[in-house]
């Protein structure tokens, strides 16, 4: 416990001693709020949600195409879970973080929204949001609440076409301006925090070679590839070292 004290306290002063942070962050910042992760231990990668494909699979876009029945039937399960999340304490911290000036923005592999929710306000969604959705036919949007309502199990418009999650699934490029504006972000950092990801999904883990500040910090259960080239890493909750972090910036 000491040993952890004084790493939380030795991130304090990282943050005091940095103006421009970014925090870079995967599926284990929202596993706090009660949304499965996909490559965890209990996560949705090895879990048997079909007998006869791979979860990665039926998020596919050629599933999507091809079995839009049953990639709707999973995907709204996931959509109704997200609908229910509220912001955890690792989300409102780094909220908080960006009031007190010192985080620059906050790059996502997530598609909840929660960040937004928490009161951040600079976020890029690298894999865009389930809060977003479009007809592929009129391009009219709906939100989480009317996607829901409309599949049974494929959601339809009102003109007839079928409303999209405006996710990215895999075979799909990230958006360009999402790419974009991340880049800018890593690459103006003087300090990177990266917190509950693998770092195993690509291209989107690939940005943070752009990061050429002198503080870098990881905080996630299990070992990553950057792990070595860390100045600060924690194997705990995120909600827990943010949470305390700020605490201790707050003088509490």
């Amino acid at each position: 416990m000491a040993e952890e004290n004084s790493s939380i306290e030795k991130l304090a002063e990282m943050i005091k001693d940095h103006q421009h942070i970014v925090f870079f962050g995967g599926a284990g910042v929202s596993t706090e709020s009660a949304i499965p992760d996909f490559r965890g231990k209990n996560g949705l990668y090895y879990q048997k949600v079909s007998e006869k494909w791979s979860p990665e699979e039926m998020l596919s876009h050629h599933f999507y195409r091809e079995h839009p029945d049953l990639f709707f039937t999973m995907y709204k399960k996931m959509a109704e879970t997200i609908s229910h999340a509220k912001p955890n304490a690792a989300h409102r911290a780094l909220a908080e973080l960006e009031k007190m000036g010192k985080l620059s923005g906050v790059v996502t592999q997530n598609i909840d929204g929660l960040h937004q929710k928490a009161g951040s306000r600079n976020v890029v969604e690298l894999h865009g949001s389930t809060l977003h959705n479009t007809c592929e036919k009129c391009r009219k949007q709906y939100d989480l609440p009317e996607f829901i309502s409309r599949s049974n199990p494929v959601p339809h418009c009102d003109c007839g076409g079928i409303i999209k999650p405006d996710i990215v699934l895999y075979e799909e490029s990230l958006d360009i301006n999402a790419i974009d504006d991340a880049v800018w972000l890593i690459r103006g950092a003087d300090m990177l925090i990266i917190g509950g990801t693998s770092l195993a999904v690509y291209p989107a883990a690939g940005f943070i070679n752009e990061f050429s500040g002198d503080a870098l910090v990881i905080i996630n259960r299990d070992a990553t590839s950057k792990d070595n080239a860390a100045d600060l890493v924690f194997r705990d909750n995120i909600g827990e070292v943010l949470g305390n972090t700020v605490r201790i910036l707050r003088g509490e």
